[in-house]
């Protein structure tokens, strides 16, 4: 794999995307105030009358769309900062017992020597102990707070070659400073989904509102899509450049590429259904930090998904197709 070509082309990649971000928001003021023009004209023309602009028309308009905008990122961003450790118990992991498990100690181990080799402080070690599905994140909003877990199933299926890709993955995520851009890119969705909410209760108050309120919401939900495109589209290449930190850091292949070949592996074992192994994982805080994600395959949630395709993943690992494996 050519590690240093992959890591460059998804940095450029993710600073295209943050650009078409911060465009989207100024396409979305714009389109909210042009509407509203609109449909003020229009009212005027179909009530025959020749009604003047009310003072501070395009400042309340402006200023409306940019509160709703980057209010909601405040609050939505601020509940993030509660802390990865925090947010991993929320879901069910807790810290690695060294003491009583061979395998948690191995892990425990691990993260500590991938942390050296990347010159950063280690983060928490955790496991989600009731997940049987192979799968792992990093979370936290810096070095202070930062957690590395895996789940059960990644202790069990995975040897220590396998399970050093994986770490090698997630403590590129917290080098990178992934973990903060994607907190602040849900954050800016969120936002931008208020935009469409305020639109939608308009609505639902009829009469005038109703006419100025379908605009509103036109353009929010317009916003809300491109958002959430551009941040599964830099979450995807943020995802690229961890695997190819994580091929770096381990020099090997097999490493995080036999954990994803494992992963379609145990997806298509006859019986096993991924989503009820891995319901913890399922919580929306958490989704998008994931090693791999737990989304649905249909045409739609293939486009807003916030991971590239296993096989795609694996093919840029190691240069060709290759077979998923067995557990």
């Amino acid at each position: 794999m050519k590690f240093w070509r992959h890591q460059d082309e998804a940095r450029s990649a993710t600073g295209r995307l943050l650009w078409g971000f911060a465009l989207a928001v100024l396409l979305l003021v714009a389109a909210v105030h042009g509407g509203l023009v609109l449909a003020w004209l229009s009212l005027s023309w179909l009530l025959g009358g020749d009604w003047p602009f009310p003072a501070g028309f395009a400042a309340v308009n402006i200023g409306m769309t940019l509160f709703l905008v980057l209010g909601g990122w405040w609050v939505e961003t601020d509940q993030l900062r509660a802390g990865g450790l925090r947010l991993a118990e929320r879901i069910g992991a807790r810290e690695v017992r060294t003491e009583r498990n061979l395998a948690e100690q191995t892990f425990a181990n691990v993260v500590q020597e991938l942390s050296v080799a990347a010159q950063m402080r280690a983060p928490t070690a955790m496991v989600l102990p009731r997940t049987d599905a192979i799968n792992a994140f990093a979370a936290g909003w810096d070095e202070d707070d930062a957690i590395v877990a895996v789940t059960q199933g990644a202790l069990d299926h995975l040897n220590r070659e396998e399970l050093q890709g994986m770490v090698a993955h997630e403590l590129s995520h917290l080098h990178e400073g992934d973990t903060r851009l994607k907190m602040q890119l849900a954050g800016m969705v969120y936002g931008l989904e208020l935009v469409y909410q305020l639109g939608e209760s308009m609505c639902e108050r009829g009469g005038l509102m109703w006419w100025f309120g379908w605009v509103i919401k036109a353009a929010g939900f317009a916003g809300w899509l491109a958002g959430r495109w551009l941040k599964a589209a830099v979450s995807r290449q943020r995802e690229y450049l961890a695997d190819a930190r994580a091929v770096q850091w381990t020099r090997s292949k097999d490493g995080l590429g036999g954990v994803l070949r494992k992963v379609m592996g145990q997806r298509q074992a006859a019986g096993y259904d991924v989503r009820g192994s891995q319901y913890a994982l399922g919580h929306h805080a958490v989704q998008h930090m994931l090693l791999v994600d737990v989304q649905g395959s249909s045409h739609w949630a293939e486009r807003l998904a916030t991971h590239p395709a296993l096989a795609d993943r694996v093919q840029r690992i190691y240069g060709r197709p290759m077979p998923p494996l067995s557990l």
